[in-house]
């Protein structure tokens, strides 16, 4: 295994997650060369992963519903030209993970209400505009249950939202 080379790992349970080795060393914890698919060595697992305490059955992709998703291979909504939403993640009680681009030139097309819940709002890049302020790449913003704003940019923007009660 080389570094940077991208493998899919196989846990006890059937679980698969692909990762990439940082190092040369990464292979001392295989069970045999690089190939398609290899098993990690449990007791590597359990030494070096898991604390004394630690249930191996819990251990990232392991453990029941943890997901993961590319980005880039979910279809785009378009709630309103010039804004794409892709839903990236959403829980039993409705919360959502979503990944919002708004095109240079773009306003929301009404008020954005936030209920039931609040709006957790990260500017991965680009200039968020909530109809007051500007929000430049880098800003966490907290819009609070019963808050509204109309998200806007000039320059365009990427967002990642999160909304823990839907």
């Amino acid at each position: 295994m080389h570094p940077g080379e991208q493998v899919i790992i196989v846990a006890e349970n059937g679980h698969r997650t692909r990762v990439t080795a940082a190092s040369g060393a990464a292979q001392q914890i295989l069970n045999r060369p690089t190939g398609s698919e290899i098993d990690v060595d449990p007791m590597w697992l359990r030494s070096n992963v898991s604390t004394s305490r630690g249930d191996i059955s819990q251990f990232g992709p392991n453990a029941p519903g943890y997901t993961w998703v590319d980005a880039d291979a979910i279809a785009p909504m378009q709630p309103f030209p010039g804004i794409t939403v892709k839903l990236l993640w959403e829980g039993d009680n409705g919360a959502k993970a979503v990944i919002t681009e708004i095109e240079p030139g773009t306003v929301w097309g009404k008020e954005d209400h936030h209920s039931p819940g609040p709006e957790e709002v990260y500017v991965i890049s680009g200039v968020l505009n909530d109809g007051v302020n500007d929000y430049p790449a880098g800003t966490f913003l907290h819009a609070p249950a019963g808050s509204w704003h109309i998200p806007q940019s000039t320059q365009g923007c990427s967002l990642f939202l999160f909304y823990p009660e839907g």
